[in-house]
């Protein structure tokens, strides 16, 4: 990871803004109580925790990320931005999140704003942070969809670019929402269906991560 992103960190912020749309989207829908807490899973700059600590100022915040080079590019942003006694980060892998990693018995919130589509087992990170939540803690996701609205040359220039980067969109996982009630949670499609944002229901616990490639489709029964 750190070979990937060490040098990429210096810009990352800067052109990730064009296309990895509906993060702010995913912010503005948290709807966070104050005094809860939230970590984001795949944190790297830090550029979504400094904005979700903009707007609500009165929850704690934390970052996990496997990237050593993004956390201090993290640190730094964060403790620019002053909010260093509000977020507080951690290297670590996604699927070993434990909340007890950060002084807390659970989480309230767990996002992954374009990091499931990075994690060769986005299932077991999936699976981690869903375990991490508190009795009512909900989870929330923004990631590439299915690209079908973008046409065949369009959805294959994008896929093609996106291997580039080692990011590959579970489409597999978006065919499991929409596959749920809406008692479940709320999911949101942006145009093309280049990307989706997701927020669950809260108490939604159980197994609700995808099995593996060619195993009977249960999960979200």
């Amino acid at each position: 990871m750190d070979r990937v992103y060490r040098p990429q960190r210096h810009f990352y912020d800067l052109t990730r803004k064009y296309y990895l749309l509906g993060r702010d989207r995913l912010i503005a829908g948290l709807a966070l109580q104050p005094g809860s807490t939230l970590i984001e899973v795949g944190c790297g700059t830090g550029r979504n925790l400094i904005a979700i600590a903009r707007r609500y100022p009165e929850v704690r915040l934390y970052g996990l990320d496997a990237s050593a080079a993004m956390l201090e590019t993290a640190d730094v942003k964060i403790r620019a931005a002053g909010f260093e006694d509000r977020i507080l980060l951690r290297h670590g892998l996604a699927e070993e999140l434990s909340s007890a990693a950060f002084g807390l018995e659970s989480f309230d919130h767990v996002i992954f704003s374009y990091s499931l589509s990075m994690i060769p087992d986005w299932r077991g990170a999936l699976a981690a942070g869903i375990r991490t939540l508190s009795q009512n803690g909900r989870w929330h996701v923004a990631d590439f969809a299915d690209l079908k609205g973008l046409g065949f040359l369009g959805r294959k220039l994008l896929r093609a670019w996106l291997k580039a980067f080692h990011v590959s969109p579970r489409v597999e996982f978006l065919t499991l929402l929409e596959g749920l009630s809406p008692e479940r949670g709320e999911l949101t499609l942006l145009a093309g269906r280049y990307a989706f944002v997701y927020r669950s229901a809260p108490s939604i616990s159980g197994n609700l991560v995808p099995p593996p490639c060619g195993a009977p489709t249960t999960a979200f029964a």
